[in-house]
């Protein structure tokens, strides 16, 4: 079993080692009798770092719990042939060691808060490259409440309160009124104590004082199967995420000529704006489509006690043809509308007034599929695709003349 350093002392960024294994196959790696790299595990994600032998400098890629207890180091490259037993010298990427003791420090906290207030208990965590996040055993939380907790942490976190590491006996453990105890699976747990507020059971990195976590900035909610997920940034990813979301804003209000917190009311009557020019946009097209319906009518003479309008568009898309083909088929008049747009993609619309002799969508489907086309519908409307290299024209003229 590997003897983690980091326990102890996670603020541990280099170490000499030595090696009890080397991969002989798969992906180059190596066990260590002693490290202070963190593997992936309890929502933390892995260290990185450089394992050096002699003078070969490796980038360690990956960190990864074995099933026995011992801590894999995957490597960017293959350690050549090296005896158990050779020194090793282990450095941990600095900046991202401190970032996960920021996250995971800050993440205690956050979730420490949520019960002092709340009483609302975190039940997973989940650290990303970006951000993190906590799911909360809640129905909901409200923007008010996300306020408070942030509030609440920050005031923790700018306390500096001490955070201090302890080992007892599990039969102590559930004396002590832990936030939350783990599984039973070991006789002796390691405790993350910060000072007057907060107490876990957790085996990750975590900072001395909760000043070095810097700020935490609660970004958004969002509902999930578990309850309610809160996702978080703790310091240099919270300096980063403001001055990225500030920068977005700021581009945002520039474009409306605005102040960056007038930008959410220029955001609304733009969608407004837009909403009346769609809807404006309807009204003339659904007048421009019932007119052209008229005209059509008029000029095509009834035949078997109906008039049958055939009808392409070069400069209307086919949604402007079904509109057209419903102004014709519901005008009053028994009619029936051969319709096709050539606007890619090109389509045909077949319709006919309620009650009608004909049978569109079979109509619609003899004409496609000698053509490999596609499409569909009931006796009074159907609509298809029309495939490329073919012209609307003589398809047209071919589903008049098959309904006579």
């Amino acid at each position: 079993m590997t003897r983690r350093l980091y326990y102890d002392q996670p603020a541990l960024l280099e170490f000499n080692s030595i090696i009890d294994e080397v991969s002989a196959s798969g992906r180059p790696s190596v066990i260590l009798r002693e490290s202070a790299f963190y593997p992936t595990s309890g929502g933390q994600v892995h260290d990185t770092g450089w394992i050096t032998v002699a003078d070969t400098r490796l980038r360690v890629t990956e960190v990864a719990d074995t099933e026995d207890g011992r801590v894999m180091h995957y490597l960017e490259a293959p350690l050549q042939p090296r005896a158990p037993g050779t020194a090793v010298h282990g450095t941990i990427d600095p900046a991202r060691r401190r970032d996960h003791m920021q996250q995971h420090t800050g993440q205690h906290v956050l979730s420490a808060a949520f019960i002092e207030l709340y009483q609302m208990p975190t039940v997973s965590f989940h650290m990303g490259d970006d951000y993190c996040s906590i799911d909360l055993a809640t129905p909901s939380v409200t923007p008010a409440q996300v306020v408070a907790t942030e509030k609440r942490t920050n005031e923790i976190t700018f306390e500096n309160r001490p955070v201090t590491i302890r080992y007892v006996s599990r039969a102590e453990a559930e004396k002590l009124g832990l936030r939350k105890l783990p599984p039973a699976e070991r006789d002796e747990l390691r405790l993350i104590e910060i000072a007057d507020f907060d107490l876990s059971a957790c085996g990750g990195t975590h900072v001395s004082g909760t000043g070095q976590i810097g700020s935490i900035l609660l970004r958004k909610t969002e509902k999930t199967r578990q309850g309610i997920r809160v996702e978080f940034v703790c310091g240099d990813r919270a300096v980063r995420t403001a001055r990225r979301d500030y920068a977005a804003l700021t581009e945002a209000a520039s474009l409306f000529s605005a102040q960056i917190w007038d930008v959410p009311v220029q955001i609304r009557k733009t969608f407004d704006d837009l909403k009346t020019s769609r809807k404006e946009k309807e009204d003339a097209l659904d007048h421009l489509a019932g007119a052209m319906a008229a005209s059509a009518l008029k000029d095509v003479p009834e035949s078997n006690g109906r008039r049958i309008v055939v009808q392409s568009f070069s400069d209307r898309d086919t949604s402007f043809a079904k509109l057209f083909a419903q102004k014709v088929t519901k005008s009053g008049v028994p009619a029936v509308a051969l319709v096709a747009s050539t606007i890619d993609p090109p389509g045909l619309v077949f319709a006919q007034s309620p009650g009608g002799a004909a049978d569109m969508g079979a109509l619609l489907m003899q004409i496609l599929t000698a053509i490999g086309g596609r499409g569909g519908g009931s006796r009074d409307f159907a609509q298809g695709g029309i495939p490329p290299g073919h012209n609307a024209e003589p398809l047209l003229r071919q589903a008049r003349d098959t309904i006579g």
